[in-house]
């Protein structure tokens, strides 16, 4: 949550991100897929966004192509390694590619 901002972002040299407001613990996600995955997709509003997590499945994936008009990058980070010079690549790499997109 915000603390990514305090933590994160400095050693990576980043600037400040927006934090999503997680809703109401009590609802309920669709089958198989992270209690995470329909309120991201709400908050990008139809927006293009990346999102590292270490939870993430296909179902996730499958369910974001299916509700989310915009490119999307679902990238799973490995919960013993932490966030990796290679999560990072990937990302640029993806960003990279939706640049040339536009």
């Amino acid at each position: 949550m915000a603390e990514a901002n305090e933590v994160v972002a400095p050693r990576l040299d980043l600037p400040a991100s927006p934090v999503v407001d997680w809703p109401d613990p009590d609802e309920e996600p669709p089958r198989g897929v992270h209690w995470k995955t329909a309120p991201l997709v709400r908050w990008a509003a139809g927006r293009p966004f990346v999102w590292l997590d270490d939870e993430t499945t296909d179902a996730d994936q499958r369910w974001v192509a299916a509700h989310h008009p915009q490119p999307a990058l679902l990238h799973r980070v490995d919960p013993y390694l932490g966030l990796t010079d290679t999560d990072l690549a990937a990302v640029r790499q993806w960003l990279e590619q939706l640049d040339k997109a536009v």
